[in-house]
């Protein structure tokens, strides 16, 4: 296998005891073997620290004195990291064992791959997975209200998802990243933005990724599972501080992100959203408020970041907007990755 395969493994946990031990277990048992596991703690309190000091001979764990947030954390655990690849992954997901190295054969195809996503199934918080197979995720898309959603969300898994495609993006929560993109779109040295703390983070990478040309696709024999807490319909049942940083990095994201024409052919459905959001923070949810404020106190640093963006995209307009429509964007991948891909699998099972 070529030294270009070399895979890091990147973990961000706060507060992840119920989950970690599971999640590390399933990394570990890999039947990838050229990989290193890299976890950072932002100062849990919750015992997942006396977890992960179990793991510590077969991991590299680093112990935060605070809570820098996903985004500055995983940012730390990508500088420490020596991968050609790099896969983020949340602590609340289970690996079946030959995840890691069916999104390399298929990152591997092209080189303008940056991003490579699986098909993550939904189970409970106790790592119990339904008898019925419910999808998670299959890639992220936008809609013309800028709303970013995971393809499948919810879906019974009746088979579906099974052709290799083309998709806007993937969650972090269990994606691979090409070495070379995080290099070529990070700002500042930062791959994600920290001023996201929290939440659409990969999807401003998506964005981002996109903007300069590279290309994300799903692999549909990379499987694992998922336990979903932040879903549309479940908001009033979250913590407000993530609520907040939703409004915040929604408005965040299109700052840095959005060309002038994106904005002229969906301003309607855009202006509808922010009207909602807007009147929903005013009446109800007043503990987001403070998002707007973040965002008046920092707009010339985010105008900074979106000046350097848009200097490079290397895309047109007629490319980006094809992404964003109502119903899930994807685009076949060639039939002839698909071939060679699909017998690659076979041959391992």
């Amino acid at each position: 296998m070529a030294h270009s395969d070399f895979v890091s493994v990147t973990i961000v946990t706060y507060n992840s005891g119920r989950f970690i031990k599971r999640c590390l277990e399933s990394v570990l048992a890999q039947r990838y073997p050229h990989k290193e596991v890299i976890v950072v703690d932002n100062s849990s309190t919750d015992g997942t620290i006396d977890i992960l000091e179990q793991f510590e001979d077969r991991c590299q764990v680093y112990y935060n004195d605070d809570n820098i947030g996903f985004a500055a954390a995983q940012n730390q655990a990508i500088r420490i990291s020596n991968g050609d690849w790099v896969l983020t992954l949340n602590p609340d997901v289970l690996l079946l064992p030959n995840f890691i190295q069916a999104l390399v054969d298929a990152g591997q195809f092209d080189g303008r791959i940056g991003t490579v996503c699986g098909k993550l199934l939904t189970m409970t918080a106790h790592f119990e997975i339904p008898e019925k197979p419910v999808v998670d995720s299959t890639g992220i898309y936008f809609n013309p209200m800028l709303r970013h959603l995971d393809r499948g969300s919810q879906e019974v898994d009746n088979g579906h998802y099974l052709q290799y495609e083309y998709v806007f993006g993937a969650t972090a929560a269990a994606a691979l990243y090409r070495r070379a993109m995080i290099d070529d779109i990070s700002l500042d040295g930062e791959f994600f933005d920290s001023d996201f703390f929290v939440y659409r983070e990969d999807a401003d990478v998506a964005w981002r990724a996109q903007l300069m040309g590279w290309k994300c696709l799903y692999a549909p024999y990379s499987r694992g599972y998922h336990v979903r807490k932040v879903l549309p319909g479940n908001r009033r049942a979250l913590p407000p501080e993530i609520n907040m940083h939703s409004v915040k990095n929604r408005f965040l994201m299109r700052i840095k992100n959005i060309s002038p024409n994106l904005y002229r052919r969906n301003w309607f459905s855009i202006t509808t959203r922010d009207a909602i959001v807007v009147m929903c923070c005013l009446l109800w949810e007043h503990s987001s408020l403070r998002a707007f404020w973040f965002l008046a106190r920092n707009l010339k640093r985010a105008l900074a970041k979106r000046r350097m963006i848009q200097a490079c995209q290397r895309v047109d307009n007629e490319y980006m907007a094809s992404w964003f429509q109502y119903a899930p964007v994807s685009k076949q991948a060639p039939k002839k990755m698909a071939r060679m891909l699909s017998r690659s699998e076979a041959a391992r099972t």
